[in-house]
């Protein structure tokens, strides 16, 4: 539908001259001026999305919540799979916001974003790990320093992680778990002591995902023949949630997971309210308002830096190739769950959502297809106002270009589905693997979205050191 759009604008676009004439200085190229009605209608639609997409979010973590619950009050083998699927459907809307940051945008302006989506995680900061000398030594599990009160607040190597209980938060009775002890995260200069969040949750639901099924840590080399093919992610026994005494470590998971989903729940609701409509001084009320040309590309500025920033220094770069050039089973998003294909997917859909002013709501049953449509959106995208200014070859490559990124990302979707996860796929690190033609495909993108910044005069959106990365090359470490 988002294609068939697009060709319409195409068709009527012979019929139009470009909106609003043009502007020029004495330093650049002629620019077209921007058409304030139809970069109103972008603006708005742009805040009509993220306003959809966190109230979805906040739904699925309510359910979220309702699921850990229920999991508490009687812990089963079906009350544990009903939670683990709820939090593969919260992240579903979630993945498609994350193109609202780099942009001064709420979750970014309330400085929530890392409470909420931080990773990696220091999870032999927050439970007991498995550890050995390759995938799962010092640089993947130690935790260099935390606030959180376990050993003093000093480092925490792998062998201290799994030699003691005390050497956790679970284990470690003496540390209090509430809302406070939350705070004290992401304060390590490696930022690898996150204590909060989705990941948190993933981590207390599934455990490590150690590719085996008696919980041996693999060397790094095997995951490939260790793979679990009755279940991805991580294996934690039901024993983890059955409580026989008022604190013992079941108590104080369940615990955990009872505050962190609320602080999951207030953290999306103080996003969502940033973008809610009629509320004076709020971010929408600001970014939808604009004076004139100046503030005018501005504001296109904030919705194209998010798209380009996402698609080449966060995806492609922070989140996809550190982990396929260096085999790290460690540096995938959602490593404990075997979920980063979905990551993949969702934050890509975001770019697209932004570009074609539209947004399908997400899917709760996880095949997918998104079935909840309750707060979908059909608006003004970027690509009609290109179209209707004149700007239709830009358009044209841009969407192709986001077509590409779909075609390589369904590819990783479907080879998860299949029963070969993200983490067993980037064993494989080659050109021709569906990771690295989604990097490529999304640096391609994020070239055009840029592009579409110069052609409207805007500047720079798409830094080149956003990210270590050099997401032209995917086997290139970074």
């Amino acid at each position: 539908m988002k294609f068939i759009k697009l060709a319409a604008c195409i068709t009527s676009a012979s019929l139009l001259m470009a909106c609003g004439g043009s502007s020029s200085d004495n330093d650049g190229p002629t620019t077209p001026a921007i058409n304030m009605e139809k970069a109103q209608l972008v603006l708005d639609t742009n805040a009509d999305i993220a306003y959809a997409a966190y109230t979805d979010s906040v739904v699925t973590a309510e359910a979220l919540k309702v699921a850990l619950t229920a999991l508490k009050d009687a812990p089963s083998t079906g009350t544990l799979t009903a939670a683990k699927e709820a939090w593969l459907v919260s992240r579903e809307p979630y993945g498609q916001t994350e193109v609202y940051r780099f942009r001064n945008s709420p979750v970014d302006s309330l400085d929530v974003e890392g409470d909420l989506n931080a990773w990696p995680l220091g999870e032999a900061l927050i439970d007991y790990v498995e550890t050995n000398t390759s995938d799962f030594g010092d640089d993947q599990v130690g935790i260099t320093g935390n606030d959180a009160g376990i050993n003093g607040g000093g480092a925490i190597t792998a062998a201290q992680a799994q030699a003691a209980q005390a050497n956790n938060i679970i284990g470690n009775v003496a540390v209090t778990i509430d809302a406070d002890l939350l705070g004290n995260t992401l304060s390590a200069e490696d930022e690898h002591d996150v204590i909060t969040g989705y990941h948190a949750i993933e981590f207390l639901l599934w455990g490590q995902d150690l590719n085996t099924t008696d919980q041996t840590t693999t060397d790094g080399t095997d995951r490939d023949e260790a793979v679990n093919t009755t279940a991805m992610g991580g294996q934690r026994p039901l024993a983890d949630f059955v409580s026989s005494a008022d604190g013992d470590t079941a108590a104080r998971r369940h615990q955990y997971l009872e505050v962190v989903v609320e602080k999951l729940i207030t953290d999306l609701e103080a996003v969502q309210a940033g973008w809610a409509k009629n509320v004076e001084g709020n971010y929408r009320a600001t970014f939808t308002t604009i004076a004139d040309q100046a503030d005018a590309k501005q504001k296109l500025t904030e919705i194209l830096t998010g798209m380009g920033t996402l698609s080449e220094g966060e995806l492609a770069g922070e989140r996809m190739q550190i982990a396929f050039s260096s085999n790290s089973q460690e540096d995938e998003h959602s490593c404990f769950s075997d979920n980063t294909h979905r990551d993949v997917w969702l934050n890509a859909e975001g770019v697209s959502n932004s570009f074609y002013g539209s947004y399908a709501g997400y899917d709760s049953n996880l095949d997918g297809t998104d079935n909840v449509t309750t707060n979908s959106v059909d608006g003004y995208g970027i690509d009609e106002y290109l179209t209707e200014v004149g700007l239709t070859g830009v358009a044209v490559e841009t969407a192709a270009a986001l077509t590409l990124t779909q075609t390589n990302y369904n590819l990783i979707d479907a080879s998860a589905r299949a029963g070969t996860p993200f983490d067993v796929l980037i064993m494989s690190a080659t050109e021709t693997n569906p990771i690295a033609l989604t990097i490529k495909s999304l640096n391609a993108q994020s070239r055009l979205i840029q592009d579409t910044a110069d052609q409207l005069g805007l500047g720079v959106v798409v830094e080149d050191d956003a990210s270590d990365c050099n997401t032209a090359s995917p086997t290139t470490g970074c």
